[in-house]
């Protein structure tokens, strides 16, 4: 297994130290002993806040598992968001758009430094926004001319064309600001360096790293010396994580196996709606679903009420909208989240020339009904929801195969085609706006994550007129308008939106739980 230490960074920077705080007076020297008691102590379970989840962490390159660097505190991004969706300050104080919405300027925050001890000053965060540029992120979304600096605190991105989702792009991880130093010759991160109010102590691919609390901090403070995050793979040894104490905080608990901690005293579930959705993807240029008749069979035949209640244990969070009522523009009201309908559902794939043969599988033109559905064991929950759309398909005459893969499999049979079903918990919240992961799930024939081989062309100049218009009347009605028509088309089938559940520690106080899962707020945190 490989591992990276932070020690000989750390004996370095404390040499520095040295030399300067040398030079200066008593109240210096009293100032660097109090700090060297922080950075001496020793870590043990006493003061470490320790977190499970099932998220694997090879890389500390911001662009690729950022999401777990953002969460644990490590680095942060220029701006941030609200609880209830609202896009906020962050690393940036305020920023601005010009008339033409090509120019957007963000003024940077004075006095915060990088965990290197080096300052964030307007020539590193337009390096680090350049390197994240240059890699797979959300800036790709928008189409950037050029990011310059203006003055000495001023950042100033040149769009060739207006993006007015553009603010929402640089909430995602992948814009974190990390110092120059954290950068290698080719643009590749080995030592990471950012602003928050944790700062790497040791990190051991792919399940292991350790974070201690960084005294130079801008913000609020830590109180918990350090904290740790371990990959639970299986929700089986994560259920057992929070039973036995192992680890203080475990998110993403298997809803069928919340019953196992009804007897522990010690520890507290949280459930709570995130702006995530649970859906069937269909490759509408399969030969069983290219009518749109077909996929409607399909969603008649699904059962949403009996999976939200009996297998994700989430009475009500049944829905056959893709976006929540949370995203108001993209909801649409009057439709029902329940259209179990099993006698239509026949009577539609009948009209198409489906019949039952001697085996009880639909039939046309000597080819069964017969399909693959493959999901990813990441999400406990997907593959119990899986096996009861097996079954309720298996009652209109389809005979589905389920198979419990790697998510980049999803991805991969997009790309070549191979993909016939797949079952999917999308978030919709990682960006701020969900317009960015809808122009690209949905427009143009689709993405990896959304449709495939389904056009749609008022929906691709719905979209395009959306991520330009600044106008709030017609982006409502131009979300609306795309909103129906992936209602009213089926290339996705929604089930269920989703909700997190998450055991806490009853020795963790002050525990509070991001609906956009970028951040576990534990600066916030104590420990009784």
């Amino acid at each position: 297994m490989t591992e990276i230490s932070y020690a000989n960074v750390a004996k370095k920077k404390k040499m520095v130290r040295l030399g300067v705080l040398a030079a200066v007076v008593i109240a210096g020297a009293a100032f660097w002993f109090s700090g060297q008691k922080t950075t001496e102590l020793t870590q043990d379970k006493s003061n470490t806040l320790s977190i499970s989840g099932p998220w694997e962490i090879t890389s500390l390159d911001p662009s690729k598992q950022g999401y777990i660097l953002t969460r644990m505190q490590v680095i942060e991004t220029l701006l941030n968001v609200d609880q209830n969706g609202n896009i906020t300050p962050g690393l940036a104080s305020e920023w601005a758009v010009s008339d033409n919405g090509l120019d957007w300027t963000l003024t940077i925050k004075d006095g915060v430094t990088f965990h290197d001890g080096t300052p964030m000053d307007i020539k590193a965060v337009v390096n680090s926004l350049n390197q994240s540029l240059a890699k797979h992120g959300t800036l790709g979304k928008a189409s950037i001319k050029s990011i310059d600096a203006q003055g000495n605190n001023q950042v100033v991105f040149h769009l060739n064309e207006p993006y007015v989702a553009f603010p929402a792009l640089l909430t995602n991880y992948s814009t974190a600001i990390v110092a120059p130093a954290s950068f290698k010759e080719d643009g590749q991160v080995e030592t990471l360096y950012g602003t928050g109010p944790y700062e790497m102590a040791n990190f051991q691919p792919p399940h292991k790293l350790l974070v201690k609390k960084f005294d130079g901090y801008w913000g609020d403070n830590a109180n918990i010396p350090f904290a740790s995050y371990l990959t639970g793979h299986r929700a089986e040894s994560r259920i057992l994580q929070a039973k036995s104490g192992e680890a203080d905080i475990v998110f993403t608990l298997d809803p069928s196996m919340l019953p196992q901690l009804d007897g522990a005293d010690q520890v507290n579930v949280h459930s709570n709606l995130i702006p995530r959705t649970l859906f069937v993807k269909l490759n509408n240029g399969h030969p069983f679903l290219k009518e749109t008749e077909a996929r409607k069979a399909l969603s008649m035949a699904i059962d949403r009420s009996g999976i939200a209640k009996n297998v994700l244990y989430a009475e009500g969070s049944e829905t056959a909208q893709l976006l929540p009522s949370s995203m108001s523009k993209w909801y649409l009201d009057g439709v029902t989240n329940q259209e179990y309908d099993l006698s239509e559902a026949k009577a539609l794939l009948a009209g198409l020339g489906w019949e039952l043969n001697e085996a009880g599988v639909l039939e046309r033109d000597g080819k069964p009904f017969r399909l693959t559905l493959i999901t990813y064991a990441d999400r406990p929950e997907l593959a119990t929801v899986a096996t009861a759309i097996q079954a309720q398909w298996a009652e209109l005459g389809v005979d589905l195969k389920v198979d419990i893969t790697n998510s980049s499999m999803i991805p991969a049979g997009h790309t070549d085609g191979s993909l016939e079903v797949a079952l999917i918990a999308r978030n919709f919240g990682f960006i701020a706006d969900p317009l960015p992961i809808i122009s690209t799930d949905f427009s143009n024939g689709g993405g990896d994550w959304g449709t495939m081989n389904w056009q749609n062309a008022d929906v691709d100049d719905a979209i395009a007129e959306l991520v330009q218009t600044q106008d709030a009347e017609k982006s409502l009605m131009l979300s609306q308008k795309v909103a129906k028509a992936i209602h009213d088309d089926y290339p996705v089938l929604p089930i269920a939106s989703y909700s997190q559940h998450t055991s806490v520690n009853s020795r963790v106080a002050n525990f509070s739980f991001d609906p956009f899962e970028r951040d576990y707020f534990i600066n916030q945190m104590d420990i009784k």
